[in-house]
């Protein structure tokens, strides 16, 4: 491999886990609060969507959709401020999952992408640059004095 080639990864190999973490967070985010803002815009139409496409088995429409509007928003805005985001994003793995196997199969592609998001912020934090990462440098500069 050539110096040019050889730099360039170096450069890349330098770019802050905890920015792409922060990206990867507002990215997954926006995604499923959008989502819930829809939902919570026309309570009419988001019954009826839970009701006649979404069908999901076992639970009614008029309990599934409050439950995923809370969850969506509420879990949202966690991982954004990368607050308790580690277990917040637990749930919205939990909807990609019921959405993937029984709503909407054919959008693999979308899915996969969302749950590579969110799997990467469970497996390495929220980084630095979030609520938790703010609260845990501070617990450890506490301890450290």
């Amino acid at each position: 491999m050539n110096n040019f080639v050889l730099r360039i990864y170096r450069g890349l190999d330098r770019v802050p886990l905890d920015l792409l973490l922060l990206a990867a967070r507002i990215a997954v985010a926006v995604v499923f609060f959008r989502s819930g803002l829809t939902k919570i815009a026309s309570w009419d139409t988001t019954i009826a969507l839970f009701r006649d496409e979404y069908a999901l088995p076992l639970i009614p429409p008029e309990i599934a959709a409050p439950l995923a509007a809370a969850n969506e928003l509420g879990m949202s805005t966690l991982v954004a401020l990368g607050l308790f985001t580690r277990l917040a994003t637990l749930p919205l793995l939990g909807m990609v999952l019921v959405i993937q196997t029984l709503v909407y199969p054919e959008n693999w592609p979308e899915h996969l992408t969302w749950a590579t998001l969110l799997l990467l912020i469970l497996t390495r934090g929220p980084g630095i640059v979030s609520l938790d990462g703010l609260l845990s440098y501070g617990l450890l500069r506490r301890q450290a004095a």
